[in-house]
């Protein structure tokens, strides 16, 4: 028996009963918990605790090769060992990983400051070199390694944790035969995780270790290009280890894009515009008294009765294996910098200029469909004048009553002047009236102007028809600005208020002087040599205004299955086949008796018809764009140089030594079939055997004959 007194033991019992229902409380909240946990949503945490403990190692899809109409790859892949930080690693290191990276750059002969940078993530005001790609994606630092470097990392594995040595697959772009075919090409660039997540429910899903096309063929043809990667997923324990495996998903390597390109036309193409380039800055501006500037160029070679591209260059260029392995600061500085002028772009589909009188094709179809008659008598005087304004023709040359077919083959200004602006006054001038016919700004449109050729290239511009719509909607969007600044007159009177304050109080007007200026290819007109190659060559073929390619064919990576990318036409020529055929002997006159004669002596034109337009425009504060447009029966060569001088003196040679190549050409006007570069149009698909390889053979420069010079009529 007890010997506590009865108030002591009643306080004992009273804790004791406390105790008890704080621990039946206890096991009850425990008990419901854990019946919520596994009964209720037991499923969705066991999902999440699989999900939690499956790790997934990416395989990356073999990215198929892109190929000359030849076989001859133009971007294909290399083995290289490339060394590569783990973000999610460095991370967990008390200094981020900093002694690793430090160790990590005398063992390449790298600057620690160059691989820090490689590996912080872009922003919007992290300059390059930065990493653009996911986080938890290993970030190549250089795909460049030896195997003595590749095997110190690997050999001291515990010295560098979080990087890895191993041999990848990485893009190669070859440059066959010196074709560097850079804008046509594109380049590759780490997915984002924006692009991942907007990608999530298509067709084609991206994981984060893809390399995704930006621009040119990359970008087309990504889908095809750049396969499915291998997806292998193992059950791990919280420690790490396998357990198992879950399930995975086989990888396909990508498919192979063959194209229209010829490497050997291409580039030759390449090596004529930069010479072309290069002469021209040789060669005296007697307006500026200084020498030519000729910054930028581009040349389009096409079939024409097919609309594929043979070749396409752009000039200033670049090589597209700088982006290859993460592109450096000071490449990326060049490659989007003023002072290089912007090598990315590709001029042939992305620059844009007045054409000169490479237009006129288009006025004197415009003439025709209004009722003026091709072989009628139209006055070449040496100047027109309206309103006091005077508007010479070239070198104020005059040449009496000519043609239509005539006034192309001497480039006659003064009379597509005159009738655009009787065509002008016809619609009402500065009053348009309702019904007004517009056949000048029409016609333009139905060429194909003001809008996108359809070639299978990304980002191309449309140009523009400075018609009385696109007038008055411009007027809209600068009226502001030229009225604040024409507030200065009339104390400031120098050339740029007067235009401000002509703007302000008339800038929806379609005057006179722009209609004069639209006929010969001046003013706001802005054509793309693609634009231009499109129409020249449907004026070849008949009429039909073919979509541009540069694919032609997609082919599996067993090579059983092809995909071919069939010509397609936007429309046709708005003219007649009477008008056509006048139009294309006016043209042939041009390569024989007209402003592109001197270029053209001695080429065989009783077996290959050449046909040709030379255009020269004016740029208010630059010097002369140059341009050349030409054809025979089965190509198309445009060039276009900016600040280059006239169209046949600085584009003239090299558009007559790619014909040279093309048909096998000498200097003397002798063909020799055997030395001709293309037996086109329409070559063969490259043959292809049983394990996806293509056949192809090795390929050199050409260097074609040179022309010899004939003296004909000056050069415009």
């Amino acid at each position: 028996m007890s010997n506590l007194p009865e108030s002591r033991t009643s306080r004992v019992s009273v804790r004791l009963i406390a105790i008890q229902i704080l621990v039946f409380s206890l096991l009850l909240t425990l008990g419901g918990r854990l019946w919520y946990l596994q009964i209720r949503n037991g499923t969705e945490y066991a999902t999440e605790a699989r999900n939690n403990h499956v790790q997934q190692v990416i395989e990356p899809a073999t990215r198929g090769s892109i190929l000359d109409a030849r076989g001859v790859p133009l971007a294909d892949n290399q083995t290289r060992l490339v060394v590569s930080a783990s973000r999610t690693e460095l991370l967990k290191m008390k200094d981020d990983g900093k002694a690793v990276l430090g160790r990590l750059a005398k063992v390449l002969g790298m600057s620690g400051k160059e691989i820090r940078n490689k590996v912080r993530l872009c922003d919007s005001k992290t300059p390059q070199p930065c990493w653009n790609g996911s986080p938890y994606q290993p970030i190549p630092i250089t795909d460049e390694a030896t195997t003595q470097q590749a095997l110190q990392i690997r050999e001291r594995s515990e010295d560098f944790p979080g990087i890895s040595a191993e041999p990848t697959a990485v893009r190669r772009y070859a440059a066959p035969g010196d074709a560097n075919t850079a804008q046509v090409l594109g380049y590759l660039s780490p997915v984002t995780d924006g692009e991942i997540k907007k990608a999530e429910h298509s067709r084609s899903p991206l994981l984060r270790s893809d390399q995704i096309g930006r621009s040119g063929l990359e970008r087309t043809y990504d889908d095809a290009l750049r396969g499915k990667a291998a997806v292998t997923r193992y059950e791990v324990d919280n420690l790490g280890r396998v357990i198992g495996q879950a399930k995975s998903e086989k990888g396909k390597a990508g498919a192979s894009v063959v194209t229209s390109i010829d490497a050997r036309v291409q580039g030759l193409a390449e090596k004529q515009l930069d010479q072309a380039m290069k002469d021209a800055r040789k060669e005296h501006d007697r307006n500026t008294g200084t020498n030519y500037k000729a910054d930028s160029g581009a040349v389009v070679v096409m079939e024409a009765k097919t609309g594929r591209v043979v070749a396409m260059a752009s000039n200033p260029t670049y090589d597209p294996n700088a982006w290859v392995g993460g592109i450096s600061g000071k490449d990326y500085a060049h490659l989007t910098g003023k002072d290089s002028n912007y090598p990315l772009l590709n001029r042939a589909i992305q620059g844009q200029a007045a054409p000169g009188s490479i237009f006129k094709v288009i006025s004197t179809a415009a003439a025709v469909n209004a009722g003026y008659d091709f072989n009628g008598h139209y006055p070449c005087t040496s100047s027109y004048s309206i309103g006091g304004q005077t508007f010479k023709n070239f070198e104020s040359q005059s040449h009496g009553a000519i043609s239509l077919g005539r006034a192309l083959e001497v480039s006659c200004d003064t009379v597509f002047y005159r009738l655009s602006h009787d065509e002008w006054r016809k619609d009402g001038g500065d009053k348009p009236k309702k019904d007004a016919k517009n056949w000048f700004y029409k016609t333009a449109h139905q060429f194909g102007l003001g809008k996108e050729t359809g070639i299978d290239l990304p980002n191309e511009v449309t140009g523009r028809v400075p018609d009385r719509k696109w007038k008055n909607a411009f007027w809209k969007a600068n009226k502001a600005g030229w009225c604040e600044q024409a507030k200065a007159w009339p104390k400031k009177k120098d050339f740029g208020t007067k235009l401000a304050r002509e703007g302000c109080l008339e800038g929806m007007k379609l005057h006179a002087y722009d209609s004069i200026n639209y006929a010969i290819g001046q003013g706001d007109t802005l054509v793309t040599p693609i634009q231009m190659a499109t129409i020249y060559g449907a004026i070849s073929n008949g009429g039909t205004l073919y979509n541009p390619t540069v694919g032609k064919a997609v082919i599996s990576p067993d090579g059983k299955h092809i995909q071919r990318v069939k010509p397609q036409s936007h429309g046709r020529l708005p003219v007649t086949q009477k008008t056509l055929h006048q139009m294309d002997g006016a043209l042939a006159g041009v390569a024989t008796r007209g402003t592109a004669a001197w270029r053209f002596g001695g080429w065989p034109q009783d077996k290959i018809p050449m046909h040709a337009k030379t255009g020269t425009a004016e740029v208010y504060g630059k010097q002369t764009t140059s341009w050349f447009a030409t054809y025979t029966k089965d190509y198309t060569i445009v060039m276009t140089i900016a600040q280059g001088g006239t169209g046949s003196g600085a584009s003239g040679p090299a558009v007559r030594n790619i014909y040279n190549a093309l048909y096998g050409v000498d200097e003397k006007g002798g063909i020799d079939p055997k030395a001709a570069l293309l037996p086109r149009p329409e070559a063969k698909l490259p043959k292809i055997e049983s394990d996806g390889a293509i056949q192809s053979q090795p390929i050199k420069p050409y260097a074609p004959p040179s022309p010899s010079p004939s003296a004909s009529e000056s050069p415009r």
